[in-house]
């Protein structure tokens, strides 16, 4: 795997990055380390006491109008690593205390990332992205990741195509979500930590309710109850420039009618309070 003639991620570009060439998220062939740090805010299975040692990769292959780490992920930001420099990172982190490795918004820096977790580490690796991935990618990483963190945005590809111009967004997302759990199988425990599995997180968008219960009716068809967890998040932070209804929060009815899709599915995992949509949550980048 290497960065000549990019496919990694479904809008595969096929620039040749070593050369100097950009794509869609305008990256260039050395990763871009944005931030790392113990990060204490992701679901309580993944961060435990110590929290997740968090890597923020810049850029990003999707294009979601309202996301919070647009300081990083709309332009490619942060400091250049080679493998081994990225290998001492997580090293670093791990003798912080680090519960577990979360690799976020990944896939367009995975050439370096690869050889950065041979050898196998002594704690889980999470790949934490947005679901737009393509399951070819993905199957390259198996063995490699413990756990996978994909968004599923989208059942919409109307409204996938409008906030994040991705129109494809949900049948690349099903097969990429598909592939990672044949991958990892049901969910792992070691005490009250997920070390195995798929964690779906599925952010819910003020004025989408129906987009919710779409992508929640999925989850339920297509997985057993316990097969993979779900993340059920309201912290939608209107972040400014956009027209309503997503210059607001996520109202309580919202919330509670997803909830109640949710548990109608049979599906487990996590909620929200509404206190998460803070800006005090998005780290200082």
């Amino acid at each position: 795997m290497d960065y000549g003639n990019c496919e990694l991620c479904p809008r595969r570009c096929g620039v040749n990055r070593s050369v100097g060439e950009r794509g869609f998220c305008g990256c260039p062939d050395s990763a871009l380390v944005a931030k790392a740090m113990l990060h204490k805010w992701e679901e309580p299975a993944l961060a435990g006491e110590g929290g997740s040692g968090a890597v923020f990769f810049g850029g990003c292959t999707l294009g979601c109008r309202y996301c919070q780490n647009r300081a990083i992920s709309g332009a490619p930001v942060g400091k250049a690593v080679d493998a081994a420099g990225l290998r001492g990172i997580l090293e670093d982190l791990i003798a912080r205390g680090a519960e577990n490795i979360d690799l976020v918004t990944p896939t367009q820096f995975l050439p370096t990332i690869l050889p950065a977790l041979e050898p196998k580490l002594p704690v889980p690796v999470v790949y934490n992205c947005g679901g737009y991935e393509r399951a070819e990618t993905i199957r390259a990483l198996e063995g490699r990741v413990d756990v996978y963190l994909p968004d599923l945005k989208y059942a919409d590809g109307e409204l996938a195509e409008e906030l994040s111009g991705a129109g494809d967004y949900f049948p690349v997302a099903a097969a990429a979500i598909r592939e990672m759990a044949r991958q990892t199988g049901p969910a792992q425990w070691r005490g009250e930590r997920l070390v195995k599995g798929v964690l779906i997180r599925h952010l819910i968008l003020p004025g989408h309710v129906e987009n919710s219960l779409k992508v929640l009716d999925w989850i339920g068809e297509n997985f057993a109850p316990g097969e993979v967890l779900v993340s059920l998040m309201r912290q939608y932070t209107p972040m400014g420039g956009l027209p309503a209804p997503m210059n607001r929060t996520v109202t309580r009815e919202e919330y509670d009618a997803v909830l109640s899709w949710m548990y109608l599915n049979r599906l487990e995992g996590f909620t929200q309070e509404a206190a998460a949509a803070d800006r005090g949550f998005i780290p200082d980048f």
